[in-house]
């Protein structure tokens, strides 16, 4: 988490004279990747907690583009909610995701069950 956070606040600092809505899209791509990839169970919190630093690392990036108009967190939680996903739980339990759900006998099966032994075809001579 810190080295893609540390690589979220070298493209905002590179990226703050671009427009807004330019900025809140790239951004978006990359927080969403990062969210797709780690929104497994239990990482909840983890992911909040990377949002808000990339929001961070945002404001201050907007914050040094004027010395006149300062970014006040009202205006910067409005864009944050507009541009910056919120973390969800992407990926199911491990006990889900690799349940197998195949039964062994099949009931309409046209081929029974094959049964396979090394040693069967020297037993019946």
């Amino acid at each position: 988490m810190r080295v893609k956070l540390q690589e979220i606040k070298e493209a905002v600092l590179r990226q703050r004279h671009q427009p807004i809505p330019i900025q809140g899209n790239r951004l978006r791509q990359v927080v969403t990747g990062y969210f797709a990839y780690h929104a497994v169970p239990t990482n909840g919190p983890a992911l909040s907690a990377s949002r808000y630093r990339a929001i961070t690392f945002w404001h201050k990036a907007l914050l040094r583009r004027s010395q006149k108009d300062p970014m006040t967190w009202a205006r910067m939680t409005k864009l944050a909610n507009d541009w910056r996903p919120k973390p969800r739980i992407l990926h199911p339990w491990p006990s889900e995701r690799f349940a197998v759900k195949h039964p062994r006998r099949e009931p309409d099966a046209r081929i029974g069950l094959v049964r396979i032994c090394a040693g069967c075809a020297l037993q019946a001579r």
